[in-house]
C-alpha cells in the first residue's frame, strides 16, 4: 500500500477547505432557493455581464453538461435568459435578468457571513498574506498547466 501523510499535503487542506466552504454555502443560500452553482452563475454574470455558456463552465471549473442542468432550473426561475450569439448561432449567450437582481442583492450577506466566518481568526496581515498564498499558488499551478499543455 502507497503511503501518503494527506493531512500535510497543502492540497488536502485547499479541497477540503473549498469543498466546505461550497458546502456552508449550499446551507446559507437553501433559504433564499438559491444553490451554491446557480450563486456562482449570478456572482460571474455580475462581474462579467453575458457570457457564452461554455466560457461560464470553464469559470466555475465544470462540465458543460452539469452546467447546462443548474442553467435550466434558473431560466425556469426567469433569472436567467440564454440568447444565440451574435457571431456563431450555434453559441448561447447566458444573461441575468431584472428578475435575478434582487435574488442576487438578497444572497450577497449570505456569502459574506460564509467568507468572513471562514477567515474570522485572521488577523487583517494574515488575511492579506493568506490571499497573497494563493494567488502566487495559482500563478505556479498555471505555468504548469501551460507548460503541460504547450
Amino acid at each position: 500500500m502507497l503511503e501518503h501523510d494527506f493531512k500535510s499535503s497543502v492540497g488536502y487542506w485547499l479541497c477540503t477547505s473549498a469543498h466546505m466552504m461550497q458546502r456552508a454555502l449550499n446551507e446559507e443560500l437553501a433559504p433564499l432557493g438559491l444553490t451554491f452553482r446557480q450563486w456562482q452563475v449570478l456572482a460571474w454574470l455580475a462581474i462579467e455581464g453575458g457570457l457564452a455558456q461554455n466560457e461560464l463552465a470553464e469559470r466555475m471549473q465544470i462540465e458543460p453538461a452539469t452546467l447546462v442542468t443548474v442553467l435550466d432550473r434558473m431560466e425556469q426561475h426567469g433569472w436567467i435568459q440564454r440568447i444565440p450569439c451574435p457571431g456563431d448561432r450555434r453559441k448561447k449567450l447566458v444573461r441575468a435578468t431584472p428578475k435575478a437582481e434582487p435574488i442576487w442583492n438578497a444572497s450577497k450577506p449570505s456569502a459574506q457571513r460564509v467568507r468572513e466566518q471562514a477567515v474570522k481568526d485572521f488577523t487583517p496581515l494574515e488575511r492579506e498574506q493568506f490571499l497573497d498564498y494563493l494567488r502566487r499558488m495559482q500563478i505556479n499551478l498555471n505555468a504548469l498547466t501551460a507548460r503541460e499543455v504547450g
